[in-house]
């Protein structure tokens, strides 16, 4: 009798684990053949314990703490186990606890495998643990895993993440089956290190790309500052027929932006309609802040009101585009709106709202908005609210409340406060202070051109032309130079940057006005024009 239940037990548990190798299991189905498991004594069996693990972590309701009480309780681990459990820690981004099994793993006697060093330099390169990926390393090579692909892979991101770039393209120049996820980490490094032209190379060399390569580099151009770069990238990756990621799209708009390409930013607009593409709170406001930096402040209030969900970062980016629009008011109410729909500002809203305070000198409403940082939403202000007030007092003439302020502060002033306030001498005359507080610059060593040009427009604001003219001797005797400013317009969709000093440049702008594409390209041909330079 003993023996048929026994029979009858085995019979079912084989064929609960046949049910955990079927897909989407619930997690009261999974409950339910962990129960039979305990109750029939198979969860004894390192095989059927595996698989139940393994089953609970591929589960869409994955309940990390729940698995990991189940792997404690396992009486008989395989490195397989090991395995499954170190890879849900790295998975749902518990990599401490992933490294932490790993050492455990060791002192329990179990030699990791290739697929364990995958785990664990992937949860190496999340918490940018550096010695731990040397230590990683060093086992590798000794216990003869590190030519694995995914070893080999797992080791060049781990290092082009945490800026370790020597090591990082030594093992790429020795991979011999490199691979898109390979290059692109290799790519991504080195645009993390802003080290540009060796990503755009490797680009160039790379077999085959994916999108996600692509917005890896069309990104690495906007964070220098390469903003017609990326675009150009943005449109070769287009023109090749590449589907671009919500990424690259996002990266393009800010590029836009920057550049004042309406039409391009409207196209990108019209392409994210036509791919019924969700605008969430990423994509709104990248387009809220690309229509309001390319002046058209009503196109960025409109598709605001259409985000269905707007986060601090959605209200943040339009209240600075009305700051910047001179629309102060509706700024200010933005602010009053957040409170509404409770969503909190943080420091760069409060940045903005005090800008747009600034710019239409309003000093009552300027100063609220400070004193309510603290007494109201309990954020305390950092040196760039206090050049804010700066600029807002001194911009209307209060030169010595904003004064007060400065030395007041319970931080040192930096170049940004003292030169709101040496600004402000500026435009109202006042050379004694402006005097003053470049030599607080000074001391700082922060005496940067556009200091010694301000001191030198206080002068001339009161005719004094002979300090004028020594201020502009010791700028030649020092060697300062002013740095050129930089334009960019925007004709059918063509954009170029200009420089100023450029001889060609009343020439050029001429010809771009009039939008006569060929003339234009003739002309830089025949004279060797290069922009952006």
């Amino acid at each position: 009798m003993g023996s048929q239940i026994a029979s009858k037990y085995l019979k079912s548990s084989k064929k609960q684990l046949s049910l955990l190798n079927q897909t989407h299991l619930t997690l009261t189905q999974t409950n339910q053949i962990h129960a039979h498991l305990v109750v029939s004594g198979s969860i004894s069996d390192p095989f059927a314990a595996g698989k139940l693990l393994f089953s609970y972590i591929a589960s869409p309701q994955t309940n990390l703490n729940h698995a990991h009480t189940l792997f404690e309780s396992i009486p008989h681990r395989t490195t397989y186990i090991w395995n499954t459990m170190i890879r849900a820690f790295t998975d749902h981004g518990a990599s401490i606890g992933a490294l932490l099994l790993f050492k455990r793993m060791f002192g329990s006697g179990f030699l990791p495998t290739n697929h364990t060093f995958s785990f664990v330099l992937k949860a190496c390169a999340d918490l940018c643990e550096v010695k731990f990926g040397f230590i990683c390393h060093g086992q590798a090579v000794k216990l003869g895993w590190e030519s694995y692909d995914f070893v080999q892979n797992g080791l060049i991101h781990f290092y082009a993440v945490c800026d370790r770039l020597d090591s990082c393209r030594r093992l790429f120049d020795m991979s011999l089956n490199k691979d898109v996820v390979t290059w692109t980490a290799v790519i991504n490094g080195y645009v993390k290190a802003g080290q540009v032209d060796i990503a755009r190379q490797l680009f160039d060399e790379m077999p085959n790309k994916n999108n996600v390569t692509w917005s890896v580099m069309i990104n690495g151009y906007v964070q220098v500052g390469l903003f017609k770069e990326s675009l150009d990238l943005f449109n070769d990756m287009l023109e090749r027929e590449v589907r671009p990621n919500h990424s690259s799209i996002v990266v393009a708009l800010s590029a836009c932006g920057f550049l004042g390409a309406l039409d391009q930013g409207r196209w990108i607009h019209a392409y994210v309609d036509k791919k019924k593409m969700e605008l969430d709170g990423i994509l709104g406001t990248a387009l809220v802040d690309m229509y309001a930096k390319c002046g058209c402040i009503e196109l960025a209030y409109r598709v605001f009101e259409e985000m269905p969900c707007r986060d601090v970062f959605a209200f943040t980016s339009l209240i600075s585009g009305l700051a910047n629009h001179g629309e102060s008011g509706r700024a200010i109410a933005l602010l009053s709106r957040m409170k509404t729909e409770g969503v909190k500002p943080n420091e760069i809203t409060f940045i903005c709202v005090l800008n747009a305070c600034s710019r239409m000198g309003l000093v009552d409403e300027g100063v609220n908005v400070f004193e309510s940082m603290t007494d109201v939403y309990g954020i305390e202000p950092r040196v760039q609210h206090y050049g804010c007030l700066v600029d807002l007092l001194g911009g209307v003439g209060m030169l010595e409340q904003a004064k007060k302020v400065v030395t007041e502060m319970p931080m040192e002033p930096d170049s940004y406060v003292l030169g709101a306030l040496l600004n402000a001498c500026r435009v109202h005359g006042n050379v004694e202070l402006g005097v003053e507080m470049v030599e607080g610059l000074e001391e700082k060593g922060l005496d940067r051109s556009g200091v010694h040009v301000l001191l030198s427009n206080i002068y001339a604001s009161v005719n004094q032309w002979g300090y004028v003219e020594n201020v502009r001797k010791k700028m030649e005797n020092e060697k300062v130079k002013k740095d050129p400013g930089c334009s960019s317009i925007e004709v059918d969709g063509l954009v170029c940057e200009f420089v100023a000093g450029n001889k060609l440049l009343t020439k050029e702008i001429e010809l771009l006005s009039s939008g006569i594409d060929k003339h234009l390209r003739s002309y830089w041909i025949d004279h060797d024009v290069t922009f952006g330079s």
